[in-house]
């Protein structure tokens, strides 16, 4: 008798041992029907548990680096860190919006007396730091404090799930997890961006405007922001940026509106160059180009630009750096520092296609201006 012979007469057959196995898998196959979606769930609470520890880790790890830079920069009389910790769990409550009319100032409003309470308590954890250290101690901080929230809020629902035993709270977490695992490896690597003041992915576009106005007199204009006049294919550009070399995204949208105003509205184009996230697949520091307002965040800025351009019919144009999320927080690539050379010409090539000599253009490079001066 050859081997599957035998081993079909075992597992099949009339013999002891083929009962046994028939009995086991029975049982088996009772077990999986009424017990297998808890079998199931409990494995995936096993994984998340495992997630949540490397969570812990990691947001301990960035609350120490931000500790120990505020010790080495800001030289405090007093231990920060019972201060630090309180600074991670502040709060920001957004302005009611079931009245829209008027949503951009008040968020604007809240936005400003958050910065301004965060620089105050950077400044009273670490007197001895000067301004730009201030600004880079702020980003450090935030960065912790985003670490904090992705932990508290994964260990809420894997609490929450526990207790419940609910399957769809589990495999919700379970799915999502990879992508969030993702984001914290990105604000770890931030934070040693932040704490020893380096260029970052988002900096992408302050570093093209850097480029564009290096050599060239500056000026400080609106809140954190600096332009200069430059001459550029025959054209007067105005290039702005958020001042550097500390963590500053600066406003933007007030600057733009701002330089626009005074021209009188005669602005032959607006060029803004920003980083933007790239699809899986796409290289980073690929450049493409578009039209709008190239610029992030909550908004606001977003919405005076656009309220200018809309006034004066002003075109705009963009000029994006593709990026992942972790090139975007983590010190910048040598392919997106390349890319900003890319960007420049792809600049100069908008300009001489869209507007014709003696015209104004504005140049604005969008993104957070740690470690890149001007």
């Amino acid at each position: 008798m050859d081997p599957s012979q035998i081993l079909g007469a075992q597992f099949g057959g009339e013999g002891p041992l083929g009962w046994i196995f028939q009995v086991i898998f029975t049982l088996l196959f009772i077990v999986m029907i009424f017990y297998g979606q808890r079998i199931q769930m409990y494995v995936m609470i096993r994984e998340i548990q495992g997630s949540l520890i490397r969570l812990r880790f990691i947001r301990d790890k960035g609350v120490k680096t931000a500790i120990d830079t505020i010790k080495e920069i800001g030289k405090p009389e007093t231990d920060p860190t019972e201060r630090v910790y309180q600074f991670l769990e502040y709060v920001t409550i957004l302005p009611q919006s079931m009245d829209p009319a008027g949503i951009v100032w008040k968020l604007e409003h809240i936005l400003d007396i958050r910065e301004d309470r965060f620089k105050d308590e950077v400044r009273l954890m670490a007197p001895s730091a000067d301004e730009t250290n201030v600004n880079n101690l702020e980003n450090t901080l935030e960065a912790a404090a985003a670490l904090n929230i992705i932990y508290k809020v994964i260990r809420h629902f894997y609490i929450l799930g526990k207790k419940t035993l609910s399957l769809y709270i589990i495999m919700q977490i379970q799915m999502l997890l990879p992508l969030i695992m993702r984001e914290a490896e990105a604000y770890s690597s931030a934070l040693k961006a932040f704490s020893y003041g380096q260029p970052i992915g988002d900096g992408a576009g302050p570093l093209v405007a850097a480029k564009l106005m290096h050599g060239r007199r500056k000026k400080k204009i609106e809140k954190d922001c600096v332009v200069a006049k430059v001459p550029l294919e025959g054209r007067t550009t105005y290039v702005i940026k958020a001042e550097g070399p500390g963590g500053n995204v600066g406003k933007p949208g007030e600057a733009i509106k701002r330089v626009i105003e005074e021209t009188d509205g005669k602005v032959a184009t607006i060029i803004m160059i920003d980083a933007a996230l790239k699809l899986e697949g796409e290289k980073p520091g690929e450049v493409a180009e578009g039209v709008g307002a190239a610029i992030g965040g909550p908004g606001t800025e977003q919405y005076k630009i656009e309220e200018s351009i809309l006034k004066y019919k002003i075109p705009i144009h963009a000029v994006i750096i593709k990026e992942d999320i972790g090139d975007a927080v983590s010190p910048m690539r040598k392919e997106i520092f390349d890319a900003a050379e890319v960007a420049i010409d792809r600049v100069k090539r908008l300009i001489r296609e869209k507007t014709k000599e003696g015209d104004v253009v504005i140049i604005a490079g969008i993104g957070n201006s740690i470690g890149v001066g001007q």
